[in-house]
């Protein structure tokens, strides 16, 4: 059995209505999550498909750091989804500079965070002093790449170019991800 915490308020996102979002992790990750609320601590074990199972603590971590359950199970679409965290804090000099560097993250009225998931068809996810990346391995090491941009101080102008030159490369090499879409 494998154990990840997670944040108090992303325990209730984790269960979801009636246990039906927990319930939908176990069916189709064939794990079996054992949630400790009081502790936000959540152990996964591995009850069906092995491949599968080691899954399981990527979607829980996912869910942990602010993607919705649906992005989160995702992780299951393909082999190669993989799930990816930056951490913010670490290029944060004091709290009032990681606030600035997620305000950078996510860009005017959201359109840094929305043009980074249009581009590469990742998913992303600013959560606490986390920035969460789902995709396949391309799309991730874009996206992981664009983040480090920002943080370093580069123009939001500069990173968007990166990104758009990145997409043509995946569409060039046939590698374009199209999200899942609900």
């Amino acid at each position: 059995m494998q154990h990840v915490k997670i944040p108090d308020d992303r325990i209730g996102v984790l269960i979801g209505e009636g246990g039906e979002t927990m319930r939908e992790i176990e069916d189709r990750a064939e794990v079996r999550l054992d949630i400790d609320s009081e502790s936000g601590k959540v152990g996964i074990e591995k009850v069906g498909d092995p491949v599968l199972g080691l899954k399981g603590p990527d979607i829980v971590k996912a869910i942990g750091r602010g993607f919705s359950p649906d992005d989160a199970l995702r992780l299951l679409d393909d082999d190669m989804m993989m799930f990816d965290i930056v951490d913010i804090d670490a290029a944060a000099r004091n709290k009032n500079d990681l606030r600035r560097q997620k305000g950078r993250l996510i860009g005017e009225n959201g359109r840094t965070r929305e043009l980074m998931e249009e581009l590469t068809g990742a998913s992303v996810a600013i959560y606490g002093s986390t920035f969460g990346i789902i995709g396949g391995p391309k799309q991730v090491a874009a996206v992981r790449e664009a983040a480090e941009m920002i943080l370093e101080g580069a123009p939001h102008g500069t990173v968007y170019s990166f990104l758009e030159e990145k997409r043509n490369e995946l569409k060039h090499k046939g590698l374009e991800y199209h999200p899942y879409q609900g």
